[in-house]
């Protein structure tokens, strides 16, 4: 957890250091400022979690300070300090905003408590605001169904990767459930009592994408109304999980990481830096090492994100998992529109096995959907799906190969399938075979197995097969 942010504001020095001696031994970072006319600019700069002002000053009024503090900062607690104890003053500073309202001289422990209550009060409120807006977005599942080998291996990467510091990337296409597994490492992470921050890279305008991540000072734009704290602080102690990462521009590049090597930034418009402890987990469904190569993506940033890649399969590679998200997508839906259960005929189910998908988990969640709202009866039929999944009229797709009425050796023909796979994709990178799994969208073990299985020599077969 982060430590809270305070500023302490009084015009007797003493009354300053004594509360910065005591603030910090309870880990707190702390500011001071002797209350003169340059307080209200300097609150204007900067973003406190908790304000502790003393009541009457020279130049300027605790309420003033009150005041400006709720205009910029309106989550920012202030505590109230004055020698002169007049129950007017407050009754108007709790009316204007005040957390608490203390007289000196106080103990020791009755401010230390107050501090920490108000601390509280502060993130109470900011994960509220989090919260609402977590909740005004769609839930997502949060379980990671299925059982095919793929995603056996995912499970098993999610549970080493969590317990760990490390930064993560996600590749994979569209729809496959990235977010699901940044969220599932977050909550099987040490940190999972912590904020779990989602950025969408491509969704946020270029010009305003600075001030999400990092925050602003009142001032420093046009809108700028407010101080602001940006996601990489409401992520701190946390995980930010950064989606679409290769959507960023290369001057936001530089910027994040900065960030996460020096784990600290600037607030736009602000020149204080800002200590933060976060996790990244990145995610995209380009080839970073090809944005690399074409200068799109910094290679510094690629390899502080690339500590460890977690790659998930397109269903298509995993059919064997689409009658299990069909019975839970089917379940959900059914519940959501008041309807009873709902069963696939087995060819609707052949139908969805059959299609590529290339929406991914995503796109039969919707395929779903739309079925489970049309089906006029208790079974879901070819005839409720898209056209290009279920064929035209019900009918079933055309199927890729025929089956002749002699029979075939299905053994023998994927073999050869995969055998001319294989060799397509190693003649395209002239024989490197971990460029070829990239083509072909498996893993270096997945190649290796395969090549031995169907007995290719690299160095021989892709010779003879015309490569150069």
């Amino acid at each position: 957890m982060r430590k809270g942010r305070i500023l302490v504001v009084d015009d007797e020095e003493s009354m300053r250091e004594f509360m910065e001696l005591l603030l910090n031994r309870d880990g707190f970072e702390v500011a001071l400022h002797p209350g003169d006319a340059s307080v209200l600019p300097f609150i204007d700069r900067e973003v406190f979690d908790v304000v502790v002002c003393d009541m009457k000053m020279p130049q300027v009024t605790g309420l003033d300070v009150l005041a400006r503090v709720k205009e910029v900062s309106p989550s920012t607690a202030v505590i109230m300090m004055t020698a002169y104890a007049s129950a007017q003053d407050a009754v108007e500073a709790m009316k204007r905003g005040a957390y608490d309202y203390v007289l000196k001289p106080f103990k020791t422990d009755e401010i230390r408590l107050i501090v920490r209550n108000a601390l509280e009060k502060t993130r109470l409120e900011e994960e509220n605001i989090r919260l609402r807006k977590e909740l005004d977005r769609r839930t997502p599942i949060r379980a990671l169904i299925g059982e095919s080998v793929g995603m056996a291996r995912i499970h098993e990467l999610i549970h080493r990767v969590a317990p760990t510091r490390s930064n993560v990337l996600i590749t994979g296409e569209s729809g496959t459930g990235k977010e699901l597994v940044a969220r599932a490492i977050h909550d099987q992470s040490q940190r999972r009592s912590e904020a779990f921050v989602t950025v969408n890279c491509g969704a946020i305008p270029e010009t305003l994408i600075e001030s999400e991540l990092f925050g602003h000072v009142r001032g420093s734009f046009t809108g700028a109304i407010a101080n602001k704290r940006g996601l990489f602080e409401a992520a701190d102690g946390g995980t930010l999980f950064l989606d679409e990462i290769a959507e960023l521009p290369l001057g936001m590049q530089v910027k994040i990481l900065r960030a996460i090597q020096e784990r600290t930034f600037k607030r736009v418009g602000g020149n204080d830096d800002v200590r933060v402890d976060v996790r990244i987990v990145a995610a995209t469904n380009r080839n970073l090492e090809k944005e690399v190569k074409t200068g799109r993506f910094r290679e510094d940033l690629f390899y502080r994100l690339n500590v460890i890649e977690i790659r998930l399969p397109p269903l298509r590679e995993r059919a064997d998992d689409i009658p299990l998200l069909v019975r839970h997508f089917l379940g959900k839906y059914a519940k959501e529109m008041g309807r009873g259960t709902r069963r696939m005929t087995p060819e609707a189910m052949a139908a969805l096995q059959r299609y590529r998908f290339p929406g991914n988990v995503r796109e039969l969640e919707n395929i779903l959907e739309r079925a489970l709202a049309l089906a006029p009866a208790d079974e879901i039929g070819a005839d409720s799906l898209p056209r290009e999944v279920g064929g035209i009229d019900g009918r079933a797709a055309t199927p890729v190969f025929e089956v002749p009425a002699e029979g075939v050796e299905i053994d023998r023909i994927l073999d050869d399938v995969e055998r001319s796979l294989l060799l397509q994709a190693l003649q395209r990178t002239g024989g490197v075979r971990k460029d070829a799994a990239r083509l072909l969208g498996i893993t270096f073990r997945s190649i290796r197995y395969r090549l031995q299985k169907l007995g290719i020599n690299v160095d021989e077969d892709v010779a003879e097969d015309g490569a150069p």
